[in-house]
């Protein structure tokens, strides 16, 4: 059991957890970079840790000052958020070796369904419709223009590594295909510390629901806060 929980992410999604974390009883622990010294999740949190310069690569992604972090302030669990370390199995094997809870699903299943075209595979695999694209990473400008050719204008050429519009470009034609290639790839190896990417057929006017999955976690604590600010990562 816990009773300190370190939120490894900034701005409203570290908020929402260090909300349910008191709603709880729990201690909560910011973390921030020089540019977010006065962000509001780093005055709501009851203590807070300067993790490194504005870069996320450097503070926000780095793996060994989160875990550092966690041991100065005397966290016993770290909360990812949404984005950043989120999905990364990497990390949540560092937690485990460090003493520290993961809130959030086994590094098994992000394994499985943390990226995106590993995800899109076991879909495919269980039979469940997905929207027309890659079942593996696109390695260059070409090979996103031959899978254009067999789906169709328009496009969207997407991070394998993460979401939330990071490393994504609608692509119309043929001709914005190698910009939006190489913008895609910097945005992603920037955001996810990952450049692989993959692509899709966009969809216009998309009509869709999602379904929520309830996050498969370690222990009471960690399973009341993910249900408390709203988690469904699965």
């Amino acid at each position: 059991m816990f009773d300190t929980v370190l939120i490894a992410n900034r701005g409203e999604i570290a908020l929402r957890v260090m909300r349910a974390c008191k709603e709880l009883g729990l201690r909560t622990v910011a973390v921030y970079s020089e540019a977010d010294r006065d962000a509001p999740h780093v005055a709501y949190a009851d203590s807070a840790f300067l993790i490194g310069p504005p870069p996320a690569p450097q503070s926000y992604l780095d793996i060994d000052r989160i875990i550092a972090a966690a041991h100065q302030t005397g966290a016993g669990a770290i909360h990812p958020g949404y984005g950043f370390l989120a999905e990364n199995a990497a990390f949540v094997r560092a937690c485990a070796e460090a003493g520290l809870v993961f809130v959030g699903p086994p590094a098994e299943a992000i394994e499985r369904m943390g990226g995106k075209v590993a995800a899109r595979r076991e879909a495919t695999a269980a039979g469940v419709p997905i929207v027309p694209g890659a079942l593996e990473p696109v390695e260059s400008p070409d090979a996103v223009r031959a899978l254009a050719a067999e789906y169709g204008y328009p496009i969207a050429i997407k991070a394998v590594g993460g979401g939330g519009g990071r490393g994504l470009r609608v692509v119309a034609a043929p001709s914005e295909v190698e910009a939006a290639f190489e913008g895609a790839r910097r945005e992603a190896e920037s955001a996810f510390k990952n450049p692989q990417l993959y692509v899709e057929k966009y969809l216009d006017d998309p009509r869709s629901r999602c379904l929520p999955t309830p996050t498969a976690t370690p222990s009471t604590s960690a399973s009341a806060i993910a249900r408390s600010s709203g988690d469904t990562r699965s």
